[in-house]
């Protein structure tokens, strides 16, 4: 009889984003009068801009045209998307990548999926608390997260780094797992900066510290920069690879979902220096085989669209769009701190973290907002045990709307 893959039986019955689509759901059709305003997801609400829009039809006339047409993509992707990005994103930026380090996808939640593929099963795993739950999830699927613990909602062989509010929501390195009386560092480490859920940014300094103690462990930091275009404060990495030593032990992944509104368009990357190596073995060759082999490559339509974004022209309409969006978290931001509610975030980062009031879990304080003020948030628990008590909340929708959630969140 054929066996299925166990592991996947262990995770919770559906996905964080599906549970809580469900629940507004029901909740919808016993209310049908009910106007719902959703800061759950972190979907965007903006349309593509101009320059891309006009990328993207300039690349679907090529393809009705014999002469213009093009097939499959490149494993890697096409050269003029991985040559702006490395000189975009990196050279100018001081910071030396070159274009076949480069890997475009179809966004950064697959790459941070897959890329845990070209690891052994029997590596441990870091990641912060609370998380993004794919880091999670996927390493379970691969069955390393061992097993699932009710009473502390944790995983036996999974490594959590708690981001505290005493401590600003930042981890602290990894304590790693006991080995006799021996100290074993975790052999992968997640970090997600500017993070999310929590909104938290870490300063070089910080940073560097985990670089080196990854270098000095011969752990691999899978570094997760998706909202790095929404940075403002001066002092705050906008990649791992400008910290000294991070060539030799990180990976990074990127996304055109929330600073160019890709979420339905579907861009990504991620960089693999070439002297990243373990067991002699480059991870470059190791995800290049795994690309080639599981992947056709980014439509070239879309390709053509991720290049327009660092054209002169497309660089002020996505400054334009995140703008639109760090607007709406400055007003989530200050109109509830004015309502006395703690929050934390959305300064450097399109969520905001709210602490749940009047010692409700996260869950009732979801179900709270959404009967008396019809607003929908994601509760922290659901990012992990360390998340209970708060609430997420995104910067990415209607601005009116947005305006709207806050006076109704503030009137509980």
């Amino acid at each position: 009889m054929t066996e299925i893959n166990h592991d996947y039986t262990k995770l919770k019955s559906s996905y964080l984003f599906s549970t809580i689509a469900g629940r507004v759901k029901v909740y919808e059709e016993s209310h049908p009068e009910a106007d719902i305003i959703r800061l759950g997801i972190g979907d965007v609400t903006r349309p593509l801009t101009p320059t891309i829009i006009k990328a993207m039809h300039k690349a679907v006339d090529e393809m009705a045209d014999g002469a213009t047409f093009r097939g499959y993509a490149p494993d890697l992707g096409y050269e003029f998307l991985r040559n702006a990005i490395a000189q975009n994103d990196y050279r100018d930026r001081g910071m030396d990548i070159s274009d076949d380090e480069i890997f475009v996808s179809d966004g950064a939640k697959s790459d941070s999926g897959n890329i845990q593929e070209i690891f052994g099963r029997d590596n441990t795993v870091a990641v912060c608390d609370p998380v993004y739950p794919v880091y999670v999830d996927t390493n379970v699927m691969a069955g390393r997260a061992g097993e699932y613990d009710d009473a502390t909602g944790c995983w036996s062989n999974i490594v959590y780094m708690p981001c505290l509010k005493e401590n600003g929501f930042v981890p602290l390195l990894p304590s790693g797992l006991s080995s006799g009386n021996a100290f074993k560092a975790p052999d992968i480490i997640y970090l997600c900066f500017p993070n999310n859920p929590t909104g938290a940014v870490l300063d070089k300094a910080k940073l560097q510290k985990f670089v080196d103690f990854a270098n000095a462990h011969g752990s691999v930091i899978i570094y997760d920069a998706a909202y790095e275009g929404y940075i403002r404060e001066e002092g705050i990495p906008h990649s791992i690879y400008e910290c000294e030593g991070a060539r030799s032990c990180a990976i990074e992944l990127r996304s055109f979902s929330k600073n160019a509104g890709f979420t339905g368009v579907r861009l990504g990357f991620s960089v693999i220096p070439k002297e990243l190596k373990r067991e002699g073995v480059s991870l470059h060759s190791l995800w290049a085989r795994r690309h080639g082999t599981k992947y056709n490559g980014a439509p070239y339509i879309v390709q053509r669209a991720g290049e327009a974004v660092y054209s002169s022209e497309g660089k002020k309409e996505i400054k334009g769009l995140i703008d639109y969006y760090m607007d709406n978290a400055a007003y989530i931001l200050n109109g509830l701190k004015k309502a006395g509610y703690n929050v934390s975030g959305g300064v450097n980062a399109p969520y905001i973290w709210l602490e749940t009031p009047k010692g409700l879990s996260s869950w009732d304080f979801f179900d709270l907002l959404l009967d008396k003020a019809r607003v929908v948030g994601t509760p922290g628990v659901g990012f992990g045990p360390h998340g209970e008590g708060y609430l997420r909340l995104t910067a990415f929708g209607d601005k009116k709307r947005t305006e709207q959630a806050v006076d109704r969140i503030a009137s509980i």
